[in-house]
């Protein structure tokens, strides 16, 4: 059984060579569902904070975004969920997410988002990956068992409440939320103030699907909840196959 040496510096070049070996994720997965089985469904953020919508798959895209936003964990990072699917690297992309939140667990909140689920990622791309990458759906199944354990929610220092994609009608105890008309499409500037601008929707995948042509944002919150927004483009593809720049009709 190969062994690997312990490396504490989290970075893109040791992520992506541990993926190399099962033996380095498999633990590192398991050592994720101790972390996030002791958070709360409601998950406690304090400010300053940098919140981060989708980024489906976009490693490249991801390492931008950290470029832009400063490098955890000196920069305090909150993401919304939906790490994999539609783009061409979302074993990359959630693992350095997951070993940042394993090295950085106060410096990191990981939620879940609809695409972390074992039949969404049956039929957009995630489950194909892991196939291809490693020859069978084992990796895939410990993903999956992980994303079981990801909180649901943030509350930033109790007055900025942080989710993936809304809450269900069954929920009434807060009627205002369930109330709420979240956008399907994606933001072009990479957000998008509704209701009065007390809800923004924050998409973090430039040029999702690598046709849309839109900006990413993330939303940076200082210790008063003073917010400003980072826009960025998308990063320099290397090596990735051509997809036409036809705008898909619907977005999931």
């Amino acid at each position: 059984m190969p062994r690997c040496a312990k490396n504490t510096n989290i970075n893109a070049h040791n992520v992506c060579d541990s993926l190399n070996c099962i033996f380095c994720l498999v633990p590192l997965l398991m050592q994720a569902k101790e972390i996030l089985a002791k958070e709360s469904n409601v998950q406690e953020v304090k400010c300053p904070v940098t919140v981060c919508g989708d980024v489906h798959g976009q490693f490249h895209d991801l390492m931008e975004l950290f470029r832009i936003g400063g490098k955890s964990p000196d920069t305090n990072y909150l993401f919304m969920g939906d790490y994999v699917d539609r783009g061409y690297y979302s074993v990359e992309t959630v693992s350095l997410l997951v070993a940042l939140k394993v090295r950085y667990r106060e410096r990191i909140t990981i939620l879940r988002g609809n695409h972390e689920s074992r039949q969404i990622t049956q039929v957009y791309g995630f489950y194909d990956e892991c196939l291809r990458k490693y020859g069978n759906a084992n990796v895939w199944k410990y993903f999956t068992d992980l994303f079981d354990y990801l909180p649901l929610t943030a509350l930033v220092d109790g007055q900025i409440f942080c989710l993936h994609g809304g809450l269900s009608p069954s929920i009434d105890t807060l009627d205002h939320i369930r109330a709420l008309d979240r956008l399907q499409e994606v933001p072009h500037e990479g957000y998008n103030w509704c209701h009065d601008r007390n809800v923004v929707t924050i998409f973090s995948a430039p040029n999702y699907c690598y046709r849309c042509g839109n900006q990413a944002a993330i939303m940076e919150l200082d210790d008063q909840l003073k917010y400003s927004f980072l826009q960025f483009d998308p990063a320099p593809r290397r090596g990735e196959p051509h997809v036409t720049r036809r705008t898909p009709d619907y977005f999931l």
